[in-house]
């Protein structure tokens, strides 16, 4: 099914990946969309079959891979079950990858073998309630010293994971007046004091995915919780923006294969006049559309997650990678938009119900233009480069 020049490793990757989500993850999508539930032992079962920690090395009881395997185990999830790996997702790269890269030896000691294992469940906090596009000049929430104690004030809203986190990578700005180079990272725990989720959100999609607000009331975190160095969470923040979008356009990819896959099943199973509706032309245009819409964004995004791997710590926001993971995301957000719409086209009557599969694709996908920094902010992205490149 695969194939975009994967070696012999990578494509054992990506099927045993492939198996563990048809056999583990699949299943639990039914009750995870209709309910919005969100199964609470997941992340546990994903520690003990070894897909938490895929880039950490082995002394903190990781796979020791590469970032574009790790993202070859998103396509794959996001093949069966785009709700479970929305929430594997943020787990192992925005927290999880983002303490590897950028924390201490202790740090890295104390978060990342519980992270590992799955005892733990990790979040990212960045965008708040009025700062959303602007998540760096909007940014309001505040972290002050006190002694060994940081004391962070301030809301983060639309947090994946955030109901559920036992470990939160969080920023906020510990000298306003340097604008973006007063920005800091800190590693806040559940059960610190003056930190506790604020409401839990209703989803059109990702559902079962828990997405809330967090709140930070003159909230004690130590010293030794920074993640960098003071006014330096900028370049967390950038390299980790960079990261996050090439990573999380691979499950839709795999959303994309599944919607293709779902129409051509029922293009070649479904009849009408007596015929197959496959064989109708305005059917098969749609089909041919939606393959060459998917090899297209596949190629990118490849590209982009393999350039990943060669991203040291502290680089990215500027230049060719922050364009070509903009781009990639972009490329994948619109494309499965666009798939999803034409499997539910094929299907007719039947994807416009709730609980049909192509269905729950098509309110699925509509989050990736918003997600990680919105459609339209990739495309200033893309443009400020090539601009910068020309000048």
């Amino acid at each position: 099914m695969r194939q975009f020049e994967l070696d012999d490793e990578q494509r054992a990757i990506y099927d045993q990946a492939f198996r563990y989500a048809q056999a583990e993850l699949a299943p639990l999508l039914p009750r995870m969309d209709d309910e919005d539930w969100y199964p609470p032992d997941l992340m546990n079962r994903l520690g003990k079959a070894g897909y938490l920690g895929i880039t950490a090395p082995a002394e903190y009881g990781g796979a020791g891979m590469d970032l574009f395997s790790a993202g070859l185990v998103a396509e794959a999830f996001g093949y069966w079950n785009l709700n479970a790996a929305m929430i594997w997702g943020p787990h192992e790269n925005l927290c999880l990858n983002n303490i590897l890269r950028h924390g201490d030896a202790d740090q890295k000691r104390r978060y990342l073998p519980k992270l590992v294992s799955g005892e733990w469940v990790g979040a990212l906090a960045l965008t708040e309630p009025g700062a959303g596009s602007d998540a760096v000049g909007g940014m309001r929430t505040r972290a002050r010293r006190d002694g060994d104690d940081y004391v962070l004030d301030g809301t983060k809203m639309f947090i994946s994971n955030g109901p559920v986190a036992d470990v939160v990578l969080v920023y906020a700005k510990t000298a306003p007046e340097r604008g973006p180079r007063g920005i800091s990272a800190f590693i806040v725990e559940k059960g610190m004091p003056g930190f506790r989720v604020g409401q839990r959100l209703l989803k059109m999609g990702w559902r079962g995915c828990p997405t809330g607000e967090l709140v930070f009331d003159d909230c004690r975190v130590p010293a030794r919780n920074l993640v960098g160095g003071e006014n330096d969470g900028v370049a967390v923040l950038m390299s980790g923006l960079d990261i996050e979008r090439a990573f999380l356009a691979m499950p839709s990819i795999g959303l994309a294969q599944r919607c293709l896959d779902l129409a051509t099943a029922y293009a070649g199973a479904r009849e009408q006049f007596n015929r197959p509706i496959g064989s109708f032309q305005l059917v098969q245009g749609m089909l041919a559309d939606m393959y060459v819409d998917l090899e297209s964004a596949r190629t990118l995004v490849y590209r982009a997650a393999m350039a990943c791997n060669a991203l040291a710590r502290g680089e990215g926001g500027r230049g060719d990678i922050h364009k070509l993971c903009a781009a990639s995301i972009v490329a994948a957000s619109t494309m499965a938009i666009r798939v999803a719409d034409r499997a539910v086209q094929i299907h007719g009557g039947n994807g416009f119900m709730w609980q049909t599969e192509v269905n729950r694709a098509y309110r699925n996908v509509r989050v990736g233009t918003i997600g990680g920094g919105t459609h339209e902010i990739r495309q200033l992205i893309i443009a400020e480069e090539l601009l910068r490149s020309a000048s």
